[in-house]
């Protein structure tokens, strides 16, 4: 069968409490990046401010931010983003008594669920493994992944995040640069060691000094990257290194061949970095929600510090242009179950936990797809 999102069930507005609301408070921002006194803050959830005696729904949120009201529609906002005299929605109420609902009901099929999969306890209050670990059987989550993957290439927009695990092996390399050919990706987000080690192995067939294929260390392995780092900064770009340098495989030369967008995040940690890495971090954060912004899938791999941000910034649903409202897919992958229980404790009603080596999910992903022998 076909994958299709649930249908977003609204709420009743003919409701007493809900009719007989107030308007929300607004209030005028006293200076620049500083909201007034009992702001309201933005969660993942769908939420609607009664203005002028409309319930008006925010069409895009992150939580942790501010609703900025401007001609009659709801802006949801970071505090460095706010400016003076910016109407500011204010209340800590979250059931209509101030004119703000926090709505978590739209999407009932999903509601029921556990991670976003049925509740392997059915309506029991108690039963054993509920939560997602090593023992869990993901079989089915694959599956359902596999059919999600197919709707969304046509009609949604794929966002994944990925850590460096996946340059340390030539296949795992190989297996998302033919997601991206087929369409798969409509944006990457990682840091620096990911591009790094990648174009790494496209340049010395290592990363970090080992062979990609064999695990072997080569003499002098350990200045691969910095070489590599060294020879990007000459060409002054990666579009311009992978022109250059001849580089034909890997998940940078693939993103640049089909023109995805990529978005590098740098870290107090970084050798180099490399050139297109944000230095500034908020300037990271909002080339991220810009994307964002589209996104109807984020596949989450082996990055806590860049799952948890993305995560963030993610909200659980998505208006589209048409006006349709429809679920937000959220998975993280890793290895660690702290780092994929961390985002499911997120409360994503679409969230899940998916505990595996990343290589081997992506090679599964891609074999799922047909898009490996």
């Amino acid at each position: 069968m076909d994958f299709a999102p649930p249908p977003y069930t609204a709420p009743d507005f003919s409701l007493p409490s809900l009719a007989t609301a107030p308007n929300a408070t607004l209030v005028p921002a006293p200076k620049d990046f500083v909201a007034p006194e009992n702001y309201h803050a933005m969660s993942i959830y769908p939420e609607y401010l009664k203005i002028d005696g409309e319930w008006v729904l925010a069409r895009d949120s992150r939580m942790d931010c501010v609703a900025v009201v401007e001609d009659g529609a709801v802006f949801v906002r970071e505090f460095r983003h706010i400016r003076a005299g910016d109407l500011i929605a204010c209340g800590r109420t979250e059931n209509g008594e101030e004119g703000i609902l926090v709505y978590t009901e739209g999407f009932r099929s999903l509601a029921a669920a556990e991670n976003g999969a049925p509740h392997p306890g059915g309506h029991d209050n108690f039963a054993f493994r509920l939560g997602r670990s090593r023992e869990t059987a993901f079989s089915r989550d694959y599956d359902e992944l596999y059919e999600l993957l197919r709707h969304e290439r046509d009609h949604g927009f794929i966002v994944w995040v990925m850590g460096p695990a996946f340059t340390f092996n030539g296949f795992s390399r190989d297996a998302f640069a033919k997601i991206v050919d087929a369409g798969y990706a409509d944006a990457v987000f990682a840091g620096n060691a990911l591009a790094t080690h990648d174009l790494e192995g496209a340049y010395f067939h290592t990363s970090l000094g080992q062979d990609i294929e064999t695990q072997e260390n080569r003499p002098n392995g350990h200045y691969h990257h910095l070489d590599t780092i060294n020879r990007v900064r000459y060409w002054g770009s990666i579009e311009r290194f992978i022109q250059e340098e001849g580089v034909h495989d890997g998940i940078m030369e693939a993103l640049v061949r089909n023109n995805v967008p990529y978005v590098l995040a740098g870290s107090i940690r970084d050798d180099g970095p490399l050139p297109g890495v944000f230095g500034n971090a908020y300037d990271a954060q909002d080339a991220m929600r810009d994307h964002i912004r589209s996104a109807t899938t984020v596949i989450c791999m082996a990055t806590m510090l860049h799952t948890i941000a993305t995560g963030n910034m993610t909200p659980s649903y998505r208006v589209l242009p048409d006006g349709t409202i429809r679920p937000v897919y959220f998975y993280c992958v890793d290895i660690a179950e702290f780092a994929v229980n961390k985002l499911v404790d997120r409360g994503s009603l679409a969230s899940r936990g998916i505990v595996t080596n990343v290589q081997d999910f992506i090679a599964n992903i891609a074999k799922g797809l047909g898009l490996l022998g």
